[in-house]
């Protein structure tokens, strides 16, 4: 096609210059004028036409099946082609023609294109781009199955093309090649921080998956070996290239953003930007210096080397010491293979395109070098020969000649060859139906293979979640096994610090019985020394006061001897004036009676002096007497002060003992209660469930142990001694209460959301004022002042509550439970016998009425359903005789009816199990039947077949409660157990099975709506899925709300409240 204009061209120069001769000078300009404009209005269509052809040509060279790099100029040649275009419809004309969903080679190398197009082509490359957005999502998804080789590095490399089409079609501003300046940079966030946070986030998804796609070829690739020297090698490591252009340039972009946004922000707020960018400066680090030691980009590009540590974001001058990463693309070597291509920067959007350089050559060879210069300067040619001129005419007519022959031969040709090609194109379109046909055959058997692809699915989901929930039952058991074994040592622990407390009561109590006992002893030896002493003083002033009454006598007899003396003297002086005689007669009297008066004095007086000696005697001996005694006396004083001091310190290290053995059961009594609140709020502790009974029986005994604590701390304040009694009411109180707690949590658990709220909060009240009151009994001061009145007060609180909880059931009279199992045990085997005959009547039913796959559906279903039947008859028999033996080996002498009267609580079980088992049969039987008449639901049949297998498992476990584990009627009966689960799987089963066979028959036909009638369902089938999902909510809660209550009454029937009360 270029030759054939450049002789046309050549034809139009040659005229022209044959001309030259006759015409003048301005002429000869006008013609060369319109041989320059033909040429380029020819150019123009080659550009248009035939050009195209050559793009796609090269297109197809550039994305081929073979496992080598792209060459770059096919590359460089799909580029121009955007930009003559401007656009991407020629590329993607001729990409979708590709198979690029069954070869993953051929994916890889469109993407390498592609990306390449994204980054040097026209911007409008991304705008049409953008029309193929979905596909290139499915691809990716399509692609993303694979995990090894190049399939899995095709979903990525899609996802970050997709990614970045979605970056700069919000952000217009940035072109393909990630090329801007600092000051197109504030641009783009149009001076708004938030603009430049969501700017920083999406630069983050942008780097993240070229990231993921560095790392996804890196770990494709066996780097043991030189596989950058190998062909395949290469073919996975030329995208890189693109990759770390674009990677350097984000990685700039990014620092300059975030430290303008802490520049702005709080540092707190950007802690997650900078714990990405931390994450992505690693990754990006050891990428390019991995990258940097490859042979094969050593020759192709410089891999610029991160810094040691990422900016420090919080410092704002470390902005300064930021340097941009640049990469360098060395200038390319000549080789056999390369052509000549024009540079993107030359490609100038103009209405007329540039001429290529062998047209240029060839003008400069028609009309010399000036004509280059000066296409319209024809001094040159002037000076031309006119012999020359003339062969020259004539040669360029035949050519001319030549030429049109050719064209006419052409015309020729090239209609045979559309008559062949248009032969072709039929051949091709018949071959094209004859392919939808096979294609929709593999469809339609692409969807069967889902179906049961689906089935399969759906049934390892339930074993999925069936394994789940046993490890789930595992895990909880295994945490309730811990529970219970720490509570077992916390238990023990207690139980050995109760009996610590009790052993130091009891020495404590023995030193008081020793003190008091020499207490006693050294009281008697006071009393016995203060009555000797007391007697020895008697005797002492007893003999003292004789002494001095003999000594008083004395002295009034020389008083009275003194007075008759001088009486005399009187009478004698009166007598010598009377008489002489007389008075000598009696003076000789008085003298010999003086002088006996005398003598008798004298003896009185040594007989006084004598027992004044004596007296002397007597008092000296009675001083030293006293003195000794006194001495012994404080000898015994010092020895009573001692025994009294060593008295009271007995006294006060009894009282410091007992006042210890009190604050260590108050201690302990508080680590019970704060155990029992932090059990409230243990994950372990939501499996735990407790029955109002038990919570109203632990309440009262809390509230008893009340008034025994407040007793004996009023007789341990009027008498210490009592220390004991009130350790023991303080522990046991602490016991109780902490009982109480944690029983309060677990009943919480089994009632409403609202009451179970305020049972809560009572127990944590209760809680909160147990451990006040024993913080006040802490205190020797607030001993006196405790008061239990608040604890009482919040005790009764949660008995009230517990109170109300308590169900309100019927009961039975316990002489009517033997006839009622009997009764009840014979209505379950009526219902099963009546289950299976209805089934039978509706199998027939259907034989005759149904056909096809509705007929096959409905049989199946039915005769599962009649198996089941089987087990369950098969199960109550078994039950029975299980029943008989367990009543034969345990009543005794008394009746059946006294031993399921004695036995009322497993009685009662046995009842609700049959209830259970008999109105599972006849519900299941109703929803058999109106699946059957196309009138219910498939997924009431299954939920009847589980609820028949809870209820048989309920009543084998009421009736293996009292059999013997070695019976051979209990392995039986747990033999007949496994055949009815057996039997509900087969029902459950043979459900789905023909729920998904009778949906595959309801196709859905879009064909015959349009756009609008389309969106209008689409969006009706939205509001339908959220309704449904609101629904699935509430019903979900319900259920939940259901599945407590039934326990509740449950737990009611069967005495579970009285079972753990008893354990308990």
């Amino acid at each position: 096609m270029r030759r054939k204009l450049s002789s046309d061209i050549r034809m139009h120069v040659a005229y022209t210059q044959t001309s030259t001769k006759a015409r003048p000078l301005k002429a000869l300009r006008e013609q060369k004028r319109r041989v320059v404009v033909c040429g380029l209005i020819a150019l123009a269509a080659w550009n248009n036409g035939a050009g195209r052809e050559w793009r796609a040509v090269s297109i197809n060279k550039a994305i081929n099946t073979q496992e080598v790099a792209v060459k770059e100029k096919h590359a460089r040649t799909c580029i121009l082609g955007t930009h003559h275009e401007k656009g991407a419809h020629t590329f993607w004309a001729a990409v979708n023609r590709l198979p690029l969903s069954s070869n993953a080679v051929l994916c890889w190398k469109f993407c390498h294109v592609f990306h390449k197009l994204l980054r040097d082509g026209h911007p409008n490359v991304i705008k049409d781009s953008m029309r193929n957005k979905a596909d290139l999502t499915d691809m990716s998804r399509m692609w993303g199955h694979l995990s090894e080789g190049y399939g899995k590095l095709c979903s990525i490399y899609l996802k970050l093309l997709i990614t970045k089409m979605e970056f700069h079609i919000k952000n217009p501003r940035f072109p393909g090649n990630l090329q801007m300046s600092n000051r197109q940079l504030d641009e783009a966030g149009e001076n708004d921080v938030n603009n430049f946070f969501q700017l920083t986030v999406e630069m983050f998804d942008y780097l993240e998956c070229e990231l993921n796609l560095f790392l996804g070829v890196f770990s494709s690739l066996d780097m043991s070996r030189s596989v950058s020297v190998t062909a395949a090698g290469q073919c996975r490591l030329a995208p890189l290239i693109q990759v770390i252009l674009d990677c350097s340039h984000l990685y700039d972009y990014t620092v300059k953003l975030l430290f303008k946004l802490h520049s702005c922000l709080p540092a707190d707020t950007l802690q997650g930007h900078r714990d990405r960018f931390q994450e992505q400066f690693k990754k990006l680090k050891s990428l390019f210096y991995r990258s940097s030691n490859l042979q094969y980009f050593k020759r192709l590009i410089q891999i610029p080397q991160l810094p040691e540590n990422p900016p420090n974001f919080l410092r704002a001058s470390a902005l300064s010491e930021h340097i941009s990463p640049v990469v360098v693309i060395p200038a390319e070597s000549s080789s056999p293979e390369s052509e000549h291509v024009v540079e993107t920067d030359d490609l100038v959007d103009t209405d007329v395109p540039v001429l290529p350089a062998p047209l240029e050559t060839k003008f400069d060879d028609l009309f010399g070098t000036s004509a280059a210069i000066d296409p319209f300067n024809f001094n040159s040619q002037n000076g031309m020969r006119k012999d020359d001129k003339d062969r020259l005419i004539e040669q360029l007519t035949r050519e001319i000649q030549a030429l049109k022959e050719e064209l006419e031969s052409f015309r020729l040709e090239s209609g045979r060859l559309c008559q062949a090609l248009r032969g072709r194109v039929n051949e091709l379109e018949a071959e094209l139906a004859e392919q939808s046909h096979l294609r929709l055959q593999a469809v339609g058997e692409s969807e069967f293979l889902k179906a049961e692809l689906d089935d399969v699915r759906r049934v390892r989901e339930d074993t999925e979640k069936e394994q789940r929930s046993l490890t789930e039952i595992e895990r909880k058991a295994q945490a309730n096994e811990q529970r219970y074994t720490k509570l077992k040592e916390k238990y023990t622990e207690l139980v050995q610090s109760h009996a610590d407390l009790l052993r130091k009561n009891a020495e404590v109590t023995r030193q008081m019985t020793v003190a008091r006992a020499a207490q006693d002893e050294v009281e008697a030896v006071r009393k016995e020394m203060q009555e000797k002493v007391k007697a020895a003083q008697e005797a002492a002033d007893r003999q003292e006061r004789e002494q001095l009454e003999q000594l008083q006598q004395l002295q009034r007899e020389l008083v009275s001897s003194r007075a008759e003396l001088d009486s005399l003297k009187t009478s004698m002086a009166s007598s010598q004036q009377a008489s002489s005689e007389v008075l000598g007669t009696q003076l000789a009297a008085l003298e010999s009676e003086k002088a006996e008066l005398v003598q008798s004095l004298s003896k009185v007086e040594a007989e006084l002096s004598a027992r004044g000696e004596e007296l002397e005697r007597v008092q000296s001996s009675l001083v030293t007497e006293r003195e000794s005694r006194v001495k012994t006396a404080e000898t015994l004083q010092n020895q009573l002060n001692e025994k009294e001091s060593r008295e009271q310190a007995l006294e006060s290290q009894l009282a410091v003992a007992r006042w210890a053995s009190l604050q260590g059961a108050v201690e302990e009594a508080e680590k019970i209660i704060q155990d029992s609140l932090a059990q409230i709020d243990d994950p372990a502790h939501i499996s735990c469930t407790s029955s109002a009974d038990y919570l109203a029986s632990r309440c009262q005994a809390s509230l008893d142990c009340m008034e025994r604590l407040n007793s004996t701390r009023v007789a341990f304040l009027a008498d210490n001694t009592g220390v004991s009694e009130l350790v023991r009411a303080v522990t046991q109180s602490g016991h109780l209460v902490g009982d109480t707690i944690v029983q309060g949590s677990a009943t919480s658990h089994m009632v409403p959301v609202e009451q179970a709220d305020a049972l809560s909060e009572s127990v944590k009240v209760c809680g909160a004022e147990a451990l006040a009151l024993l913080g006040q009994m802490k205190q020797q001061d607030g001993l006196a002042a405790a008061d239990s009145g608040k604890l009482k007060a919040a005790l009764e609180a949660v008995l009230a509550t517990a109170e109300k909880l308590r169900p309100r059931g019927l009961e039975l009279q316990q002489g009517e439970l033997g006839d009622l199992v009997e009764q009840e045990m014979a209505a379950t085997s009526a219902a099963v016998e009546s289950a299976a005959a209805r089934i039978e009547e509706m199998l027939n039913k259907s034989r005759a009425v149904d056909t096809g796959i509705k007929m096959e559906v409905n049989e199946r279903i039915l005769a599962s359903c009649t198996e089941l039947m089987q087990a369950i008859k098969e199960l109550i028999l078994s039950s029975k005789d299980l029943q008989r033996d367990i009543v034969e080996s345990g009543r005794g002498a008394a009746s059946m009816k006294e031993f399921y009267a004695k036995n009322s609580r497993w009685t009662e079980g046995l009842i609700s199990a049959s209830k259970a088992v008999g109105w599972g049969a006849t519900v299941m039987v109703d929803a058999a039947d109106l699946v059957v008449q196309g009138k219910g639901k498939f997924e009431e049949l299954m939920v009847c077949s589980h609820e028949i297998a809870a209820s048989t498992a309920q009543l084998v476990a009421a009736s293996k409660v009292k059999a013997d584990k070695d019976s051979t009627k209990l392995h039986r009966l747990q033999q007949a157990s496994r055949g009815v689960t057996q039997a509900t799987a087969a029902v459950v089963a043979s459900t789905k099975s023909g729920k998904s066979q009778i949906e595959e028959t309801d196709t859905m036909d879009f064909s015959s709506m349009t756009l609008t009638q389309i969106k209008r369902q689409e969006m009706d089938a939205q509001v339908l899925v959220l309704e449904l999902e609101m629904r699935l909510q509430k019903e979900r809660e319900r259920l939940g709300e259901l599945r407590k209550k039934h326990y509740e009454l449950a737990g009611v029937a069967e005495g579970w409240g009285e079972d753990e009360e008893g354990t308990g």
